[in-house]
């Protein structure tokens, strides 16, 4: 479907406490106020006192026009009486990416390529880097990179001028190898909108060179980890994940290499996913519907 057709297509992103008659009552409603659902997604965590969650896609003649009621009206007439917590996104409106690097360029390329390609249903609104050597790659896109210094004594003021440039200019920050530690605060004010790769190594695994660490207890599979930044380091709710076997046979640039192929894969679909509003937060768990 190209972006021209979205213009009248919306998503709906839903959870509650499960109940019966919640996808009767959400698909009523819409086709009372003319929409025709064309996708949709539903998962129980426990049909008795579980939470329940559904995303829906519905295309709605004049959507711009008629959102705002639409979303009213659903809060009173449905939300309230199921205890939702539910958000409404126009397809069309596609989501603002701010992506951070470090040295490492292959996450980075690989969301610069996507895009490029059109598979990624995004924009890459800016590019930061605490070093300058991405600069010649990205600006070749025509996508404005800001250079922004990190050291132990300027790091709250580096994350300033972080929050200064992606404040208003960017829906969603994604961390594509950038190493720093990113502060409580920013991490609040961005909450389930930072997403990050690792490797799978974590937690056991953990400090520097984990591939070297893995090489050295023989490891038969390898893997990375996309998911949504907390305060627990590396501990927050989990997006994408995906591994390959490897063997006696791989040293230790072997397992970088094929690790950083899983890496740029995984954190692509965890990004695309969101953009897709595809993702639903419970606790430390998500919920993907893919």
């Amino acid at each position: 479907m190209s972006r021209n057709e979205w213009g009248n297509r919306a998503r709906m992103l839903i959870a509650c406490p499960d109940q019966p008659g919640i996808v009767a009552a959400v698909s009523r409603f819409l086709h009372e106020h003319g929409a025709n659902i064309v996708q949709s997604d539903q998962y129980t965590m426990d049909p008795e006192g579980g939470m329940f969650f559904i995303r829906i896609e519905f295309d709605l003649n004049e959507l711009e026009k008629r959102l705002e009621s639409l979303e009213i009206d659903f809060a009173q007439v449905v939300a309230a009486k199921f205890q939702m917590e539910w958000s409404v996104s126009r397809a069309s409106q596609v989501k603002r990416l701010a992506v951070m690097v470090s040295k490492e360029d292959h996450c980075m390329r690989e969301l610069l390529w996507q895009w490029q390609a059109g598979d990624l249903n995004a924009e890459i609104a800016m590019v930061i880097s605490n070093h300058q050597d991405m600069r010649p790659l990205v600006e070749s896109f025509g996508i404005p990179f800001h250079y922004v210094p990190v050291t132990a004594d300027t790091k709250q003021e580096a994350e300033h001028q972080h929050m200064e440039l992606i404040k208003d200019k960017a829906d969603v920050i994604v961390l594509a190898r950038y190493m720093q530690i990113i502060s409580p605060q920013f991490i609040t004010h961005f909450a389930n909108r930072i997403i990050n790769i690792h490797h799978s190594f974590l937690p056991a695994f953990v400090g520097g060179k984990p591939y070297a660490q893995a090489y050295n207890r023989g490891v038969k599979i390898i893997g990375a980890t996309a998911h949504y930044v907390t305060e627990e380091l590396d501990g927050g709710p989990i997006i994408e994940q995906d591994v390959q076997r490897v063997s006696h046979r791989d040293n230790v640039n072997d397992l970088k290499r094929i690790g950083r192929h899983i890496e740029r894969i995984v954190l692509a679909r965890a990004v695309a996913w969101h953009a897709e509003d595809r993702i639903l937060v419970h606790h430390n768990k998500t919920v993907v519907f893919n």
